[in-house]
């Protein structure tokens, strides 16, 4: 049988983060809302048939409606929030594989990376079917066993995407999406994946095929999530419909490209449906390829991903008028940054992560020195005040602003 995940708009307003993410609180004698001095249902100590004492209710402090709280990790001082409206917990801080694992960095080096990842408090782990033609995956799973750490201490996400392999290898059809799927999980070593990504809309396959198709994998245990890849906001808005329609499940985060130079769909977009359906994000590139980054400078550096022959679109959006702008924009940041105590890229990467309903932000590294480097834009998050952003936005000059 089919079972819904699916709020409607009504229940995730009413219900108060501590509810969400705690369930009942226990009552004065322990237990989950039980009686005073009861244990596992059993009556209080003292026996007799007099009338029973009635429990004292403690009332809890009103939460802000459509808010869910954050935790910070013991001993790592990583922050944790849900994804999107979901219960599940993500680092806030994820690590992606993009251009590293399998390609541009060792097997040896992407181990230490990993390794100090998840020292450090990240439980996120992103990666595709197509990066460098599967091997990142191959890369990460044998990490994750050689490791040996519990499967429930982290969280695995892969996309499904638009690969240059046969016709029926590609796209979101339900053929792909169940076979694409396994043939990921085989790589990874993993019996299932936590979230399963469906990277860009597919004209070509119904919404309902591709909902039922993702509600398919998850009950039979290959996903526990779904979520969608630079979709936009109707077409979310659509999957989420035909989930409700049909009582099915309805993504419940998006992934989304996010930096100081890209901000509309982060913004603009993705803040109604996190409060409507619960609708997280999970944003990647945040310090735009390296952009934000005084690492080009007017050249291009050796070894970089603009220096890979299939990146060379970076290299031209280095060298473009549009690019030499926005790296003298972050540039510009360099006084805020300085007098928070900070480089440019932690200060962009914690200004990602101020933004509504983002669950988490990936990570791209090629060493293990350059993630606790970035690792230190958690200690920047609790710095920008409102008056902060708001001198970064008169810097920037591109806030978007709504056209309603």
């Amino acid at each position: 049988m089919q079972v819904s995940i699916a709020c409607t708009e009504q229940n995730l307003r009413s219900r108060n983060s501590e509810d969400r993410l705690c369930g009942p609180r226990p009552g004065p004698g322990g237990g989950n809302g039980g009686p005073a001095g009861g244990v596992h249902g059993n009556p209080p100590a003292g026996g007799g048939s007099g009338p029973k004492a009635r429990t004292a209710v403690v009332p809890r402090p009103p939460a802000p409606p459509g808010v869910l709280r954050e935790s910070t990790g013991r001993g790592t001082g990583m922050k944790y929030r849900n994804l999107g409206k979901s219960g599940l917990r993500v680092s806030c801080l994820g690590l992606g594989t993009w251009v590293t694992f399998g390609s541009q960095i060792s097997d040896e080096t992407a181990e230490d990376v990993l390794t100090v990842a998840y020292e450090h408090g990240i439980n996120l782990f992103d990666t595709t079917e197509v990066y460098a033609a599967g091997k990142a995956e191959r890369t990460l799973g044998n990490i994750l066993k050689s490791k040996g750490w519990r499967r429930s201490s982290y969280v695995i996400t892969t996309v499904l995407t638009f690969s240059y392999r046969a016709e029926t290898e590609r796209g979101l059809s339900r053929k792909h999406i169940i076979e694409g799927l396994r043939e990921s999980l085989e790589r990874l070593q993993l019996g299932y994946v936590d979230i399963v990504f469906a990277n860009r809309s597919d004209p070509n396959s119904p919404m309902e095929e591709i909902v039922r198709a993702m509600t398919y994998v998850i009950n039979q245990g290959l996903a526990l999530y779904w979520g969608t890849s630079r979709w936009g906001a109707a077409e979310i808005m659509e999957a989420y419909s035909v989930a409700r329609q049909f009582n099915l499940i309805p993504p419940v985060c998006e992934q989304v490209e996010h930096h100081l130079f890209q901000r509309e769909k982060v913004e603009m977009q993705l803040p109604e449906l996190y409060h409507k359906i619960g609708v997280g994000s999970v944003t990647w590139s945040p310090l735009a390829c390296g952009l934000i980054t005084s690492k080009y400078d007017g050249r291009i550096p050796d070894p970089c991903r603009a220096t890979i022959k299939s990146y060379q679109w970076l290299k031209d959006k280095v060298h473009s008028e549009d690019g030499k702008k926005q790296q003298a924009k972050a540039m510009d940041l360099l006084p805020i940054a300085h007098q928070l105590g900070c480089t440019v890229a932690q200060l962009a990467i914690a200004w990602c992560l101020r933004s509504e309903g983002v669950s988490s932000v990936l990570l791209g590294v090629s060493s293990a020195e350059q993630l606790i480097e970035h690792l230190g834009a958690l200690q920047v998050l609790s710095q920008l005040t409102p008056q902060t952003v708001t001198e970064i936005d008169g810097l920037l000059g591109n806030k978007p602003h709504s056209k309603k």
